[in-house]
């Protein structure tokens, strides 16, 4: 196969575009993407601070360099969620990637707020996955908010986007799916939130972190097990093999004529948000699912 754009010989293959690029070509097809996804979805501006969710694997790594290398004022933040043996490790990589390239790195530590996840995991009978994942979102958010950021940038792919679209349409969920798309608005204290890799799969994202040099950190959390988010992407991933392309036709169509249908319900259903009593961020009841978890801590600590 040749290069669709120099005719050189291509190196990857990309069956869901019908064509394959060399590494060149490729690195230009990839930030070529980024930044359709960008101008599609008016995520953000070139005079505009993002932050960029950073947790060390190959999506959020392979978004903060390409929104530097496209010239957007970016910063990262990494949530250190106090796992022994597992995230100090993966803080390190981090903060060394973010030097040696000269990039800002902000770290939080969730055990500051009394929220270490094996403190969490003890004290709470939910999985810790879907707990784990409402405290980053709670501290992505609140940091970008605190520091005057424009948007929130996180490393979510087509691949992840769209098992994402499935579950939710497994279960019908109206309100899931009205919020679901590559860019959620600001309102209140709550910051724009962005997804510019939305239109590129882990393969590509791999590819592109390949050519970059970009080292990224491969062991899995070890709360992860199990998780039915796997699952659904093997699925996908199945069907793109045998109708490549079908992934994103699957995800592009959604956003085109069924997001606006539930996103018009979900506004409906949804009730008004009201400030946490306790941290002041919005919250469905008096106190936040954040706050109340780490009042469960204390008290699982205390007892």
């Amino acid at each position: 196969m040749k290069c669709r754009r120099c005719g050189e010989v291509a190196q990857v293959a990309l069956p869901s575009h019908h064509t394959g690029f060399c590494p060149a070509c490729f690195l230009d097809f990839f930030r070529g993407q980024v930044e359709r996804a960008i101008r599609r979805h008016w995520m953000f501006g070139k005079n505009e601070r993002v932050l960029v969710a950073v947790s060390g694997g190959k999506d959020s790594l392979a978004l903060l360099h390409v929104l530097r290398e496209l010239g957007y004022d970016v910063e990262g933040v990494h949530i250190d969620l106090g796992i022994a043996g597992s995230s100090e490790l993966v803080r390190a990589w981090v903060e060394g990637f973010c030097r040696e390239r000269g990039y800002v790195v902000h770290v939080v530590e969730t055990a500051r707020d009394g929220l270490a996840i094996p403190d969490v995991k003890r004290s709470v009978r939910r999985p810790i996955c879907s707990v784990c994942g409402k405290i980053k979102r709670h501290w992505f958010n609140r940091f970008a908010y605190e520091h005057g950021f424009a948007a929130l940038a996180t490393g979510h792919n087509l691949d992840d986007e769209a098992a994402r679209l499935f579950a939710n349409t497994l279960r019908w969920d109206t309100a899931y799916l009205g919020d679901q798309g590559p860019a959620l608005p600001a309102e209140g204290k709550f910051v724009r939130k962005v997804k510019p890799l939305c239109r590129l799969t882990e393969f590509e994202t791999a590819a592109y972190c390949f050519f970059q040099g970009i080292r990224h950190w491969h062991e899995p959390c070890p709360y992860s097990g199990g998780a039915s988010f796997t699952g659904h992407k093997r699925l996908l991933g199945d069907l793109e093999d045998t109708s490549p392309g079908a992934r994103m036709a699957f995800y592009e169509l959604f956003l085109r004529n069924a997001r606006p249908v539930f996103e018009a319900a979900a506004k409906r259903e949804t009730s008004e948000l009201t400030p946490c009593a306790v941290c002041g961020y919005p919250s469905s009841g008096e106190v936040c699912g954040v706050c109340r978890v780490r009042r469960m801590v204390a008290d699982g600590n205390a007892a």
